[in-house]
């Protein structure tokens, strides 16, 4: 019998494998022994977690927990089929609502991840369906155009199809010269309002100008924005102000809600007509019930309670200072997201070490995820992190750089 690994080996799994790890870009997954909350246990090691996503800390709120049970009882764990199969909960029709309410759509439709969100939408508005004679449509020859940084899942998804293009990042003169050379095909502008890597506000309304010039379809990724930015004391309002006019916007519930979903809002035969067309949505199941249920409760309190954003904004502002006080060089855009710049590709994975060893859990960026050589640590403070914590942090930090000289 022909060993199982031989099978494989012109994929070159192993040697890529070798190569990550000779360059020190590989670590093995973190298996947690404890809940991600702002802490967190692997093995015998507790660390403060400055890479978790779910920012806020509803995760480890108490009233969160009890809705959570609550819904479970209500709606049970499982939808039990894809949507259109075999339906979903009430608890899904609520946030779909009230997600429209918040950004002014027609219609809205949920999926089990930002990431499945992001891809059925693609496949959607470049796919061919049946036949015209019978309920059919092509728009293979549709064109997408994409910002350069776009998120994983948005440059995967137009991967199969031929017709698409990149504009340099947050760029609206080369995306109307593009859109100048390519007038009366059938476009489609992709763009996130803030981006994951570098924090970068994209300038919404520019964009959004561009597009409705040249009759351009227009999807904003806001899956770092959400109930963040919009509302006039925050950072950014201006550029959120544009956000209503986009075709259609998208947000993963992972950011400032803290839990696993994501959502598409916009015209509405066009969202009706995705529950066949994403594949996304009709051939995998939807957000779990009780999690759908703990995703409206959560939102309503971000609306209703302001203070607790604008509180961890000013947590974050000042955690810039911070850094920039110890010689950090930082990610120009002051959002929540921070990043480090620590510039070598190979001495990324000893500084995420060097902060693990001493008690911090971060996330880093290389190559190909960002630019070669511009390798940078990413910080989410958590909102139930205490200012011992921070300070602990800062002062590993300091030794790590100095370690690494970055």
């Amino acid at each position: 019998m022909v060993h199982q690994q031989s099978l494989l080996d012109a994929w070159g799994f192993t040697s890529f494998v070798a190569a990550l790890q000779e360059r020190s870009l590989w670590h093995e997954p973190s298996f947690l022994e404890s809940p991600a909350y702002d802490t967190i246990r692997l093995g015998q090691k507790e660390l403060v977690n400055l890479a978790g996503i779910s920012f806020l800390g509803f995760q480890q709120d108490e009233e969160i927990l009890e809705h959570f049970l609550e819904a479970t009882r209500r709606y049970g764990i499982v939808t039990a089929g894809s949507r259109l199969a075999q339906g979903v909960s009430q608890a899904h029709q609520q946030v779909e609502e009230f997600y429209c309410h918040l950004t002014g759509k027609e219609r809205a439709l949920s999926f089990a991840s930002g990431c499945l969100a992001n891809l059925g939408f693609l496949h959607a508005m470049g796919t061919r369906f049946g036949t015209k004679k019978l309920c059919g449509l092509d728009n293979r020859e549709t064109v997408f155009l994409l910002d350069r940084d776009c998120h994983w899942s948005l440059r995967k998804g137009v991967e199969g199809f031929p017709q698409h293009e990149y504009f340099p990042h947050n760029d609206p003169i080369h995306l109307e010269q593009m859109l100048a050379r390519l007038q009366g095909a059938k476009i489609v502008v992709v763009f996130e309002s803030v981006y994951s890597t570098d924090g970068g506000v994209a300038p919404i309304g520019t964009l959004l100008d561009v597009c409705e010039r040249y009759g351009a379809v227009s999807f904003v990724d806001d899956a770092n924005g959400f109930l963040i930015y919009g509302p006039s004391q925050r950072p950014f309002a201006q550029e959120f102000a544009h956000l209503g006019r986009a075709t259609f916007v998208m947000t993963s519930f992972s950011k400032s809600v803290g839990l696993e979903g994501g959502i598409i809002a916009g015209p509405a035969d066009a969202i009706r007509a995705f529950e066949f067309l994403s594949g996304t949505s009709i051939f995998t199941a939807a957000i779990q019930p009780p999690t759908a249920s703990t995703i409206h409760f959560i939102m309503h309190k971000l609306v209703e309670q302001p203070a607790l954003v604008d509180g961890y904004l000013e947590q974050v502002a000042l955690f810039r200072r911070r850094l920039e006080a110890i010689g950090c060089r930082l990610n120009p855009t002051p959002t929540y997201i921070t990043s480090i710049l620590v510039g070598d590709d190979e001495k990324v994975e000893p500084v995420r070490r060097g902060l693990f060893e001493r008690g911090y859990l971060v996330t880093v960026f290389h190559y190909p995820a960002v630019r070669f050589n511009h390798a940078m640590i990413r910080i989410l403070p958590n909102r139930m992190h205490t200012s011992e914590q921070i300070e602990g942090f800062l002062q590993a930090l300091t030794a790590v750089k100095e370690d690494y000289q970055f």
